[in-house]
């Protein structure tokens, strides 16, 4: 039996091939609307993924590329399908702060599933919390986004936005809203320490006033 034999050069090409990027993804990623309503008329596939495991919203997610997911949404694009590290457009979009694309996968088909978690076991409001997006936890709280998740941390928005804002207008604004929308004030992390101790150490006084106005021990 005559075994094949490649070279280094063959075996190269044969592992970029296997790896390459769909033409839909690498359009996505660059933002490149036209070239998109070229692909997707032409009959590519719009949830087809690259080597991570992304499809086309999520890399236009990645890029900041609101008008490509918008289109790729509207075309029937699945903002839940996750890649290699749990990322989702809709989950990405709440933690980068893309408002715009945070409402366009709202009104997707099929529409985000709050349930789905990213790799550190959280809903889309929590990262929006931490990195003081407050236009998106805004419309976040419009949502059924459970306002008490607790992450594998074991912190909820609230916590996140105390522990790791910096007790700005940004991270203050964002705990008001949170309370309005009925955060539990009094969850504590993993440790057992609640939200009033994080913001009393941290020296945010007027998180910690809010904390104590709505029941905070």
């Amino acid at each position: 039996m005559k075994r094949r034999v490649f070279g280094a050069a063959a075996l190269v090409g044969l592992m970029a091939n296997a790896q390459a990027t769909p033409p839909l993804v690498d359009a996505a990623k660059r933002g490149d609307v036209t070239r998109l309503r070229q692909l997707l008329d032409a009959g590519a596939a719009v949830n087809e993924r690259d080597a991570r495991g992304r499809n086309a919203v999520l890399a236009a997610t990645q890029g900041g590329h609101e008008a490509a997911a918008r289109l790729l949404i509207e075309r029937g694009a699945d903002v839940n399908a996750q890649d290699e590290i749990a990322d989702n457009a809709f989950l990405l979009a709440g933690a980068r702060g893309h408002t715009g694309i945070v409402r366009a996968a709202l009104a997707a088909t099929p529409p985000p599933d709050f349930k789905r978690a990213n790799r550190y076991g959280g809903t889309a409001l929590i990262p929006a919390c931490h990195y003081g997006h407050v236009e998106t936890v805004k419309l976040l709280l419009t949502t059924a986004v459970d306002v008490n998740h607790v992450n594998r941390l074991g912190w909820t928005a609230l916590l996140e936005a105390i522990l790791l804002g910096d007790g700005g207008t940004a991270h203050t604004e964002i705990v008001r809203l949170l309370i309005a929308h009925r955060a539990d004030v009094n969850l504590p992390d993993g440790h057992g320490v609640r939200p009033l101790a994080h913001a009393e150490q941290r020296g945010q006084r007027a998180i910690a006033q809010m904390l104590r106005a709505a029941g905070a021990r």
